[in-house]
């Protein structure tokens, strides 16, 4: 029987391995790391529990089942078979809901609208993690050395401020000691939680939900308030979503189910039995599970995780603002690729300093890590509904057969995570108001950069001249040497570039390309479907259109040499590349919205060149502009 299997099977099989041990590196570094501090704040938060054993195995029982339910069947089991051609995240749900609604444009809205909330909400995720997790790491110092405490703050903002600096070099010279280093991680938490639980093995019966629905209903307010610090433990699940298409769900079910799920469990486990046993143990659970003489090894290797995980999330910010860029909500950002082999990995100056401004000043504001969890819960919380609707949307809309069935389900995981949201908005006043001011901040300049780039297309068409035919009409006209770049937005109109350059110049190159960039919405689109070639005039005049994915980076250098390949052939010494900027004048009088329009007029000139976003030599370039008022 085992003789039978076939010699592609092993190497399926590490590969397998391979993309497991890489996810546990990069996928489950948030919330990986939630228990340096989701369980101590039930305890010693801004809503602290007595240390009773029904308040422990109450909160135990409450953490189990959440990350239960919502890790394990939510994302791991349903979630994640959602996907934009292997692509997950809020924004690839959201193009792939778009293709499933177009028929429905109500419903198109609303999805829309909830997508870009909930990548909102992310920004303000993306700020608070670096910093909570970091904090929450070094603040075994104080642990170890009481005298250390007033070095927390110094030490965690060098750590930051490094962190934020190296980004510029990308994730692969660190990135390979992700794996391993995440891998420690977990292996010694459980070790630290299986030696706890070995001494009170009685903290095992908090596995019985009847603890959590005891807890409940005896102090149903303090198991309420309880549920923001129990929510903790499963931030960071969205990331398990956002990175499939790095690594695949196979290998991601692979390393929640086989280490991820049962190290988290022990450790939190064993932090229950530590206050069994001890009550005072309150302050700091987490490091108190480890003898004096592992101490400070631990605290270097909870550091080493939570840069992990921050960097995790610094990355994620930039996917998520590049995916928002292609699908028309932000400018374009000036994007480095910092791989020749992971086109993933990039690097976006701009977001990363200002990610670093506001990380640097979160940790002066809130000093510590409990005080930062007021500010956590909220935004995440949020994230996951509005995800979990998505999802039921695209659910709804794929499996009409099991629409009973997905109403029944997502109420259920809606409903637990309604009550998290609640929860955590009991903590706005005490910091949770600073995710939603930032999620509403990103949301407003969102929707107002899409809106205000549909007033320019909208005034373009109404200007529009059709291909078709304007050459026959235009007679003679001079020529000169070398050839010409047009980019168009709509490959059977005139570029407005071009009307200008005839009405100003009144003559045309010898040979003349429109290039015309189209974002879809899927994540990537092969080099040899890349280009479609039109040839209007043979060696005189061509349409040529790029498509690309709303995860890659358009670039006009890279176009050119797969034109190469087609047999057209670039002089760039003898070429000139028209661009056209278009901008919406000042209000001629004041009105409700009019910051609107001066906030896009902002965001307009802030954003890169056309010729940074799309890779154009400067020193070829002109551009041509003009000023729409409506």
């Amino acid at each position: 029987m085992y003789g039978t299997l076939s010699t592609p099977a092993p190497s399926n099989a590490r590969r397998t391995l391979a993309l497991t041990f890489a996810a546990i590196g990069v996928v489950f570094g948030d919330i990986g790391t939630s228990p340096l501090y989701a369980f101590r704040e039930a305890f010693s938060g801004h809503h602290p529990l007595a240390v009773t054993e029904g308040h422990v195995l109450g909160v135990l029982s409450m953490i189990f089942w959440a990350v239960t339910l919502v890790v394990s069947v939510k994302y791991l089991l349903f979630v994640l078979r959602f996907n934009n051609r292997g692509e997950g995240g809020v924004l690839a749900l959201l193009a792939y809901a778009g293709r499933l609604t177009r028929e429905k444009p109500r419903l198109q809205f609303f999805t829309a609208v909830i997508a870009i909330f909930a990548a909102s909400l992310f920004f303000g995720d993306a700020v608070i993690t670096p910093a909570i997790s970091v904090l929450s790491a070094v603040e075994g110092l104080a642990v170890a050395t009481p005298a250390l405490e007033h070095w927390i703050v110094p030490v965690t903002l060098v750590i930051l401020l490094w962190l934020f600096k190296i980004q510029r070099s990308g994730t692969g010279r660190i990135g390979r000691y992700f794996g391993p280093v995440t891998t420690a991680w977990f292996v010694t938490i459980a070790m630290l939680g299986a030696v706890s639980i070995a001494q009170t093995p009685e903290v095992i019966v908090a596995i019985d939900p009847r603890h959590a629905a005891r807890f409940a209903q005896e102090s149903p307010l303090s198991a309420f308030l309880a549920l923001g610090a129990v929510f903790l433990a499963i931030t960071g699940a969205e990331a398990l979503y956002a990175d499939m298409g790095h690594f695949g769900a196979g290998p991601i079910r692979i390393g929640w189910f086989g280490l991820v799920f049962p190290s988290l469990m022990l450790n939190y486990f064993g932090q229950g039995a530590l206050l069994l046993r001890d009550p005072a143990a309150a302050r700091n659970p987490f490091y108190l599970l480890a003898p004096d003489i592992l101490l400070i090894p631990l605290i270097a290797l909870a550091t080493a995780a939570t840069v992990i995980a921050s960097q995790a999330t610094i990355s994620g910010a930039f996917s998520v603002t590049q995916q928002a860029s292609r699908l028309g909500y932000m400018p374009a950002f000036r994007t480095t690729h910092t791989s020749e082999s992971e086109r993933g990995q990039i690097y976006l100056p701009q977001v990363n300093w200002i990610m670093c401004v506001i990380v640097l000043i979160l940790v002066l504001a809130f000093g510590s890590s409990s005080n930062l969890a007021a500010a956590y819960g909220i935004a995440v919380s949020a994230t996951m509904l509005l995800e979990t609707t998505l999802v039921a949307v695209v659910a709804w809309a794929m499996l009409p057969r099991y629409r009973v069935a997905i109403a029944l389900g997502v109420a259920t995981v809606a409903l637990t995570e309604a009550l998290f949201v609640a929860s955590n908005a009991t903590k706005i006043a005490a910091g949770g108001w600073f995710p939603l001011i930032c999620g509403l901040a990103v949301f407003t300049m969102l929707t107002t950069w899409k809106r205000g780039t549909e007033i320019i297309r909208w005034n373009a068409a109404m200007r529009r001249i059709p291909l078709e035919g304007f050459f026959e009409r235009l007679g003679e006209v001079a020529r000169v040497p070398g050839t010409a770049v047009y980019l168009s937005r709509d490959p059977k109109c005139v570029p407005t570039t071009l009307s200008h350059n005839l009405k100003h110049n009144k003559v045309l190159h010898e040979r003349i390309f429109f290039f015309t960039f189209v974002n879809e919405d899927v994540p990537r689109i092969p080099d040899d479907e890349r280009t479609e070639i039109e040839a209007l005039e043979p060696r005189r005049l061509y349409q040529v259109t790029f498509r690309y994915g709303f995860m890659e980076s358009p670039d006009v250098l890279q176009g050119l040499k797969l034109l190469e390949k087609r047999g057209l052939h670039f002089d760039l010494a003898q070429t000139t590349f028209f661009l056209g900027k278009s901008t919406i004048a000042p209000a001629s009088r004041r009105g409700a919205f009019t910051w609107r329009r001066e906030l896009f007029r902002w965001m307009q000139r802030n954003s890169p060149s056309a010729t940074e976003y799309l890779n154009i030599p400067p020193e070829s370039t002109i551009e041509l502009g003009t000023r729409i008022t409506v």
